[in-house]
């Protein structure tokens, strides 16, 4: 792991907390975002007990009895009861860019948040992302849970609904418009294993950068896919993956821009990703929605516009032909 010189100092941790019930999937989005090829180099990941990850031969070496080095030079440690204390150690070791926090299932992420924001943490880190996985099974029985459960869903920037393969697809469909309704600023994804791509974890709001590469390539982190066709209006279509749904849209043709913010408004919750540039009579620009939240930056590459889709058990054809009404003609 590369730590930080007095020559070449990391100016403040980026700290990424996740939360939710026992049983969740909290591992397991933890030990499939150890296995990304991002550079994980300089990242610390804090759990309660080490052995809950159960990384399957993914240590190289033990370097101390609450510390071990990971295969992507990531170095994971046990969590102490004083998690003030935890932070303050690892960032006096390691200076890392990035933390992990996976708590327990029982923990109040509100309680971890007031630590995270005194000061003191405050000059050597700030919170990145709280992300909360949500078994779907629990959020029929949420009343039962009580003050933890709705912590664990408000704090959230983001919420992964997970394991909607159990669940009947009338339920799922409910369970969405009722977490949107309840938590309307909150980014709301639906996953199988906790299965979603990089690029939506990483993003931070309100972040304005320039993007020119085609958003295509988050088909292929979140679905096997196969061959694509094209039809004549420019839509392409994939495969779907236990009812996860991918389809993509291009053309040289201009938008009607009061339209097509009416169509992504318009759009089910069961489509939590979409994104690209779009071409407007004055502009292009990019899109990135992801879970009811939309963000436009500027679009520096060619005026067309180049949309991926990715949605759980939704009727692609039905929405290009709303996305195609929104074509001026020439």
């Amino acid at each position: 792991m590369n730590r930080a010189t007095d020559s070449n100092p990391i100016e403040k941790a980026r700290l990424l907390l996740l939360a939710g019930f026992l049983g969740s999937g909290k591992t397991t989005l933890l030990k499939r975002i150890l296995s990304w090829e991002s550079d994980l180099s300089n990242s610390v990941v804090l759990v309660n007990e080490f052995g809950d990850i159960g990384i399957d031969g993914a240590l190289l070496k033990d370097s101390g009895s609450d510390v071990i080095e990971l295969t992507s030079g990531c170095i994971c440690c046990t969590l102490s009861a004083d998690l003030k204390q935890s932070l303050e150690d690892v960032w006096k070791r390691f200076r890392p860019e990035r933390i992990f926090i996976e708590s327990s299932g029982v923990a109040d992420p509100t309680a971890i948040i007031g630590v995270l924001k005194e000061p003191l943490l405050m000059q050597s880190m700030q919170i990145d992302k709280v992300l909360t996985v949500l078994d779907a099974d629990f959020w029929e029985a949420r009343e039962v849970f009580g003050p933890l459960f709705y912590n664990q869903l408000e704090m959230a920037d983001l919420i992964l609904l997970n394991k909607i393969d159990t669940q009947e697809k009338e339920k799922i469909s409910g369970y969405l418009k009722e977490m949107h309704e309840t938590f309307p600023d909150t980014q709301i994804v639906p996953t199988i294993h906790c299965n979603i791509d990089s690029e939506t974890l990483w993003s931070v709001k309100h972040e304005d950068k320039r993007v020119e590469h085609s958003p295509s390539h988050l088909f292929n982190e979140i679905l096997p896919m196969g061959e694509t066709l094209q039809d004549s209006d420019g839509a392409h279509h994939g495969q779907d993956a236990g009812r996860f749904v991918t389809f993509s849209f291009q053309t040289a043709e201009v938008m009607d821009e009061s339209c097509f913010k009416q169509f992504v408004a318009g759009l089910p919750w069961e489509l939590f990703r979409l994104k690209g540039p779009v071409r407007f009579q004055e502009n292009t620009t990019l899109l990135n929605f992801v879970g009811g939240r939309s963000e436009w930056v500027p679009w520096v590459g060619d005026p067309e516009t180049r949309l991926a889709f990715i949605g759980w058990d939704v009727e692609g054809d039905a929405i290009l032909n709303e996305l195609k009404k929104c074509l001026i003609s020439t």
